[in-house]
């Protein structure tokens, strides 16, 4: 008998330490009427060490990326209350283009988790991450939604987590113009951006401005490209008050690509 109920408290202290390792990998999810977000930690062995907002979405809602196009806000992400935190930055994973009664969105689908690299104040020290997430989720309408989770990030303890290693995966990497072969061209008003794509591959092309409050047209395919590229134009237009567009301006392009997605930051002179 004294056999079995040690192991039976073996069995159960194992659960235990099951269930708090389970815990301390995720936070508790936040939920809204039509969406949830959690904290979940990953790789934890180098600086940065990764973390992730995980955002679930009810069937038939989708919400924006950090441009949100013709409509819509983007996330804004607040670790303000967080503790033994030198640096959080938000990484997005390549957006899909959406249309709705506002027009022209740009955003996510679907569930999606927001890769964040996490720099500690005392790198021997935890960081306790504590979220404020105000976003916006759409259907028909749009609606505000808000949440809030907090998670302690372990220092060198954290296995990966493969949703978060996904999510890194689905993030442009950033290369050069030249790299990348892009080139941007003024044409009157507008702007003209060639690369080089298959031609059995959909290429979709994102421009951003120099600052969060430019907001630029989504750049439309042209059908006269030379053979092996792909040519895309929009109108300089969407500039915050005080900026000329007849200057040079240095702009962001993310270029989704099939499975590949890339992130290009150029001068148009």
């Amino acid at each position: 008998m004294m056999a079995t109920a040690e192991f039976v408290s073996a069995a159960a202290a194992l659960v235990l330490a099951l269930t708090g390792l389970a815990h301390a990998e995720s936070s508790a999810w936040s939920e809204d009427l039509r969406s949830e977000i959690r904290l979940i930690s990953g790789d934890t062995t180098a600086t940065p060490m990764h973390a992730g907002v995980e955002m679930k979405l009810q069937k038939g809602w989708h919400t924006y990326w950090r441009y949100p196009g013709d409509s819509g806000v983007p996330p804004q992400f607040d670790f303000a209350k967080s503790v033994n935190l030198k640096s959080a930055t938000v990484l997005f994973p390549a957006p899909e283009l959406h249309r709705d009664a506002g027009g022209e969105i740009i955003g996510y689908g679907q569930d999606v988790t927001f890769p964040v690299e996490v720099v500690a104040q005392d790198p021997s020290k935890p960081v306790t991450l504590h979220l404020s997430l105000d976003y916006a989720v759409c259907e028909n309408m749009c609606v505000p939604a808000r949440g809030e989770a907090e998670l302690a990030i372990e220092p060198g303890k954290s296995a990966p987590d493969p949703q978060l290693k996904t999510a890194l995966a689905h993030v442009p990497t950033k290369e050069t113009a030249a790299a990348a072969g892009l080139t941007v061209k003024r044409d009157g008003n507008t702007a003209v951006v060639t690369l080089p794509a298959p031609a059995d591959r959909s290429v979709t092309i994102f421009a951003e401005g120099p600052t969060k409050d430019w907001a630029l047209p989504i750049p439309k395919p042209l059908d006269n490209a030379p053979a092996g590229q792909r040519a895309f134009r929009f109108k300089l237009e969407g500039q915050p008050p005080g900026a000329d567009v007849a200057k040079p301006i240095d702009l962001t392009f993310t270029v989704v690509e099939g499975g590949r997605a890339f992130e290009v930051t150029t001068r148009l002179d």
